[in-house]
């Protein structure tokens, strides 16, 4: 299903900011695979009846959103604009122009922001919120990042079948 082969992290792992990583990102692959192939129909299709806004293509819309505020804005501290939009649930909405492409694209493109904004920390440094008495580590971030990446790839899941049927990994 995906252009990216996906690698299970090392079980003997020592380096943890790499350990969370590397989780991170086989659930961003993941995440892609269960979109890619996908119309832009069957991606926008809203399927759950008291999930309105939920569709495929607004999973990474949000995914997306979620890595901008966590690891580039709060985490590396860049001076970027929050993708949340008006309320909680408008990083789920779609555009008219979105697509399947131009939606993966963004996404990983956040990636390489989330990188940049990890480079040089270690899992025990404070974000920025510490200024502010919330006491986050990126240890923190990262743990709430994989956590939020594999929730809402299980969504993912279940729309994937409900588009085409297809099952799996």
């Amino acid at each position: 299903m995906s252009s990216n082969e996906r690698v299970w992290p090392a079980a003997a792992a020592d380096d943890e900011l790499r350990l969370l990583t590397d989780f991170l990102t086989f659930l961003r692959l993941t995440a892609v695979a269960k979109v890619e192939g996908l119309s832009r129909e069957q991606a926008a299709a809203t399927p759950i009846p008291t999930s309105p806004a939920v569709s495929a293509l607004g999973v990474i819309k949000h995914l997306t959103a979620v890595e901008r505020w966590w690891l580039s804005i709060e985490t590396g501290g860049a001076d970027l604009p929050s993708l949340w939009g008006a309320d909680a649930d408008a990083s789920w909405l779609l555009d008219e122009g979105d697509t399947v492409e131009s939606v993966l694209a963004a996404y990983r493109a956040e990636w390489e922001r989330s990188a940049r904004a990890l480079a040089g920390l270690a899992p025990g440094d404070r974000t920025r919120a510490d200024r502010d008495g919330n006491g986050r580590t990126v240890r923190w971030v990262l743990a709430h990042l994989v956590q939020e990446t594999g929730r809402h790839v299980g969504h993912l899941d279940f729309l994937r079948e409900l588009a085409d049927g297809t099952k799996g990994e």
